[in-house]
């Protein structure tokens, strides 16, 4: 499907929303027959306070089908969602409402006091709060969505968009050499591929591919996509560290503007891992200038979050003014000992760039620990020349040694400029199962279980995985975390990886961890925040002109929930637990999710930025 940019009302800066596509006149149709007092169908259905014919309330948090074959004749929606709290995404109060949908759009929005809509089908939403799906600004489930239908990890979620691409390492574009390349090189991140029929070569036969996924049915959320820098350096230059030709940053220009013309809705980057790391700013800026041509963001996974992070966020900032392009930080955090505390240093240079003009968004999970491969804590220097390479350098004695000093005492760019600390660094997902018994336990837990010093284990375990090993690394801190997802321009992304045996539950939690445990219980932000933080403000660094509220004319995109019940059910012990008190979950006005069970639905598509 395309769409057209929108038209902002004011910049991200002061809390954007898209303007509504151009205004409709409503169909004049014949006021729908009043039953009763007009509160409520004559027969069988719950009127506007949730009460049956009975007169008895359904319990709270349940929603009752109030569907009657006999008035579909005269049905004037397809869907009536009767006495809902109405969270409508632009962080407003919230309000009681009827909401009709109508060929996948919200057709009507009635408040209490005039007649009631009449459909096809209605839900009493009594207890429920209805707000607009959640959109993930990180996301890796660029294979899981073609391999999946159900895709219950965001669906659940109330998820009903996933931007794909990030941290410079994705599967378009591409030729036959540097898909396998990057097959392998992020195994740990989506599996190995086996199980894809890899019959796409660019963004746009990527894009393709995902709108005719199973047999032409879609795919179950849907899904943009960012170009990833790092594929497109592969591409042209393979694994080499150092500055390209002014042939070879043409031909990457070249890409990324095909990409964008294609329906990319911008280019990501991945500067602590190889081979995105050895671009330098001037070669960045050139993409990035690319990418504003095209109206596109610039989304970087950039070169530090830890001893260098204020001055790696500095870079970022200045980069994109130079090139004139917006800048949407991918997983905005402040981590390791010597960031704790500093999230209000981060905070003060965003805000003097935004005052200042610069267009700037960006994405956070709610919880402290990050998720990544264990390869991705090596040196740079390591990377070069591709998975072979690293494999040979450690199976070396001397280079080996070197690269445990750089590691331990150092510190190496892959761990953020900062010594790692083995305890930090669990394991949380292998490829090989003949390792498996390290999945669950820190590195140093290992280590001293077979009595051996953590580095020899590790490296042990990178031979023998293939640096395929997924790591939960437990270095965040709780009260940077709670002050950058108050900012004005937070967004929310789950940085989901989906494989291994315990993925970061993050994956399966992080928008109820939001609703529940940030705005529910500790007030963060209030409901309304928290769901604009979730809609909104996503879909409008997107430049999706009908999406992210609950507004006539807009998507039927929508997500009703219990806001005094739903909560993250995925826990660290047992991570792919599905989220509580998400009932119903659309996409297009159709359920996804129906009485919290998957339904057989795949409403999803490809959602492409317009030139």
């Amino acid at each position: 499907m395309t769409h057209t940019p929108a038209r902002l009302l004011c910049s991200p800066a002061r809390g954007y929303l898209p303007r509504p596509p151009g205004r409709r006149r409503r169909p004049r149709t014949p006021r729908p027959a009043r039953y009763g007092s007009g509160r409520a169908p004559a027969r069988g259905g719950a009127g506007r306070d949730g009460a049956g014919r009975d007169g008895k309330q359904p319990a709270a948090g349940t929603a009752r089908d109030t569907t009657h074959p006999h008035r579909l004749r005269k049905a004037l929606m397809d869907l009536v969602i009767r006495d809902a709290r109405v969270v409508d995404g632009t962080g407003g109060a919230s309000y009681r409402a009827d909401v009709g949908v109508r060929d996948g759009r919200v057709a009507e929005i009635r408040r209490p006091g005039r007649p009631a809509l009449s459909g096809a089908r209605t839900l009493d939403a009594h207890g429920l709060a209805l707000s607009p799906g959640f959109i993930d600004m990180h996301a890796h489930s660029d294979l899981a969505l073609l391999r999946d239908p159900e895709h219950t990890a965001k669906a659940a979620q109330g998820v009903t968009l996933e931007v794909l691409g990030q941290d410079g390492l994705s599967y378009a574009p591409v030729d036959d050499t540097t898909l396998a390349a990057v097959r392998e090189a992020i195994t740990g991140w989506n599996g190995d591929g086996s199980d894809i029929d890899f019959d796409w070569r660019t963004v746009g036969e990527y894009l393709d591919r995902l709108d005719r996924n199973f047999g032409g049915r879609g795919i179950a959320v849907n899904a943009a996509y960012l170009i990833p820098q790092g594929t497109v350096r592969m591409h042209v230059m393979g694994w080499q560290d150092r500055p390209p030709t002014d042939t070879e940053l043409a031909r990457m220009k070249r890409l990324v503007a095909e990409g964008m013309a294609q329906g990319a809705v911008g280019m990501s980057s991945g500067l602590t891992y190889t081979p995105g790391m050895y671009a330098k700013d001037s070669e960045l800026a050139g993409l990035c200038r690319v990418v504003a041509e095209y109206g596109g963001y610039y989304c970087p996974h950039h070169r530090s979050y830890g001893a260098g992070a204020l001055q790696a966020y500095e870079e970022m900032v200045e980069l994109t003014r130079k090139a004139g392009c917006a800048l949407h930080l991918a997983h905005a955090t402040m981590n390791f000992g010597v960031n704790k505390g500093r999230a209000p240093d981060l905070l003060a240079l965003l805000d003097a760039a935004l005052d200042g003009g610069a267009d700037i968004s960006l994405d956070t999970y709610p919880y402290t620990p990050g998720c990544t491969t264990l390869a991705a804590m090596l040196p740079s220097w390591a990377g070069e020349g591709g998975p072979d390479a690293v494999l040979a350098r450690l199976r070396d004695e001397g280079t080996a040694e070197r690269i445990r000093h750089h590691l331990e005492v150092v510190g190496s760019d892959g761990c953020h400029g900062v010594p790692i600390e083995w305890d930090s660094v669990e394991i949380s997902g292998v490829v090989n199962p003949a390792v498996a018994g390290h999945v669950g336990r820190t590195i140093r837990q290992s280590a001293d279980e077979r009595g051996e010093a953590p580095w020899v284990t590790a490296r042990r375990l990178l031979i023998e995985d293939r640096l395929a090993s997924t790591i939960l690394q437990h270095v965040g801190h709780e009260e940077n975390v709670r002050q950058i997802m108050r900012h004005r321009v937070h967004t929310g992304g789950s940085d989901g990886i989906l494989q291994g045996d315990k993925p970061h539950p993050r994956a399966y939690g992080t928008f109820p961890h939001y609703l529940g445990r940030y705005a529910r219980e500790l007030g963060i932000l209030s409901l309304e925040e928290t769901v604009a933080h979730l809609t909104s403000r996503p879909a409008a660094r997107l430049r999706l002109p009908d999406r992210g509220l609950v507004r006539e004319g807009y998507r039927a995109d929508l997500v009703l929930f219990d806001p005094e019940t739903v909560a993250a059910g995925s826990t660290f012990e047992e991570p792919r637990t599905p989220p509580v008190g998400i009932p119903y979950v659309l996409i297009d006005g159709r359920f996804v999710v129906e009485d919290g069970t998957r339904t057989d639905v795949l409403a999803g598509r490809a959602v492409r930025r317009t030139p």
